[in-house]
């Protein structure tokens, strides 16, 4: 076995410590990579807080890994020792349902393997990045373009992918109308594709003071929902809404903004259910949606475009022994806007 260090939850209520634990070794098709850098992301709070439910401690958080390959197994073909590679929020997948086959495993039909808190085929509860090291699935690692700041690349392989892959999926460009819920980890990414593809594109922020932000990160407009004013200008207006907050938030005011034939896809996973008239829906032909992260394909498919087209996360880095205090600011909300880890501070 390999041994391994990082930091981990050991109850829901309790502060994440450094915590020892032994990954497996390297099989025919793995790839052994050392671990530079982790993002922080929301859903890492949630998961160790069990707030989705089935939460496994002890757990170590972390889906956003840069790093670098020290050993491949010798059916490896596509990575070598000392390549930059990224691994995202899958690990694994069955390979065999119609989703896999159709390049969409994490729609996989019997459950991809998350990079942590999820069962893998040897019977082990997996662990993620906040950690020195990892061992992957060849087919579940991802080329980072040697152009891209790596701290700044973290982010991508989930925050990048999660508001990527439904603006694909939407067919989002010239002549769109775009909205985007929150300005955030997800919707400054948002904001920074949309505009990228050629959309102009409206930020809802309950913070006034994002305004300037929102600007400089791309948006044509700023919008602070807490003004009905403002909010009724936009009535009718917007083609796609993607709505990127976590937290329970009126779903349907947002829905009021489309304009017929006009979608709002959830890409932020509240806990908590939203309410939704389906008279909101129906007067408009109006669509309500979500999405989750991309396949293995479309994530290599965003890193190349953020390669050819310059785009990274905006991070603020920190060592791993001040993750609490990350995880108390992600939830004020006090971050620009994605947390980073540098793992050389676990030496």
């Amino acid at each position: 076995m390999i041994q391994s260090k990082g930091f981990a939850s050991f109850e829901p209520t309790s502060d994440l410590k450094p915590y020892s634990f032994e990954r497996r070794e390297v099989g025919d098709n793995d790839v052994l990579i050392t671990i530079k850098y982790c993002g922080i992301c929301h859903s890492d709070i949630h998961t160790v807080r069990d707030e989705w439910g089935q939460a496994h401690h002890p757990l170590v958080p972390g889906h956003e890994i840069i790093g670098v390959v020290k050993k491949v197994g010798p059916k490896v073909t596509r990575f070598k020792e000392g390549d930059t590679v990224g691994v995202g929020c899958m690990v694994d997948s069955c390979g065999n349902c119609t989703n896999c086959k159709e390049h969409e495993e994490q729609f996989c039909h019997k459950q991809p393997t998350f990079t942590y808190n999820s069962m893998d085929e040897h019977k082990q509860i997996t662990q993620g990045g906040y950690s020195n090291n990892i061992v992957v699935k060849e087919k579940f690692v991802l080329n980072i373009p040697k152009n891209l700041p790596l701290d700044k690349s973290a982010p991508l392989l989930c925050a990048g992918i999660t508001t990527y892959s439904p603006l694909r999926h939407y067919k989002i460009g010239n002549g769109h109308k775009v909205g985007v819920i929150g300005l955030g980890g997800l919707g400054h990414m948002a904001v920074k594709f949309a505009h990228s593809f050629g959309a102009k594109v409206v930020v809802f922020t309950t913070s006034a003071h994002k305004k300037d932000d929102a600007i400089k990160l791309g948006a044509d407009e700023v919008v602070v929902s807490k003004n009905p004013d403002e909010m009724a200008k936009q009535t009718g207006t917007l083609d796609f809404i993607l709505d990127t907050v976590s937290a329970p938030h009126e779903v349907e005011k947002y829905i009021a903004l489309l304009k017929t034939n006009g979608a709002l896809c959830m890409v932020g996973a509240s806990p908590d259910p939203h309410q939704v008239s389906s008279f909101s829906l129906i007067f408009g032909r109006k669509s309500l949606s979500g999405s989750l992260i991309g396949g293995i394909k479309e994530t290599q498919e965003m890193l190349d475009y953020c390669g050819k087209h310059n785009i990274t996360c905006d991070v603020e880095m920190i060592p791993v022994q001040k993750i609490n205090e990350a995880y108390t600011r992600v939830l004020k909300s006090d971050v620009k806007y994605r947390f980073v880890i540098d793992m050389a501070s676990l030496a």
